[in-house]
């Protein structure tokens, strides 16, 4: 497996991302994964940043299932209620991906989830490594 984490120079400056990740190998598509725990009880109502640890833990378990984990990540795509909770998103973010070779990502505003009580749903892609 290989992977190469693209900050060209000329680029825009970054905040916790990749402007782009090349990579071969199996790739894992995970749905976007929301604040729920694994009973699937809503998690950290009003609370952003134990929702984000939620879903954190959630693309982890996925992640694991599927033959990978979150440091093989090389796309996100974080959709956020408020931006107002985009400091709990990067705390969480940076505790669980090497700032040094972040994944590329998008992040959205959107009006609202599938549950009104859900602040945040990211999906992802990730690399399966190779032996795995």
């Amino acid at each position: 497996m290989m992977q190469h984490f693209v900050r060209p120079e000329g680029a825009s400056p970054v905040n916790g991302y990749s402007h782009a990740v090349a990579f071969t190998g199996a790739v894992v598509a995970v749905s976007g994964q929301v604040p729920v725990d694994g009973e699937g009880r809503p998690v950290g109502e009003g609370d952003a940043e134990a929702q984000v640890r939620q879903v954190y833990a959630n693309l982890a378990t996925a992640l694991e299932a599927a033959g990978s984990a979150l440091e093989h990540v090389v796309k996100l795509t974080v959709y956020l209620t408020d931006l107002q909770d985009l400091a709990a998103f990067r705390r969480v973010r940076d505790e669980h991906q090497d700032p040094a070779r972040p994944p590329a990502c998008s992040l959205v505003q959107v009006v609202g989830l599938v549950n009104p009580a859900f602040r945040v749903e990211i999906d992802a892609w990730a690399v399966v490594p190779a032996g795995a």
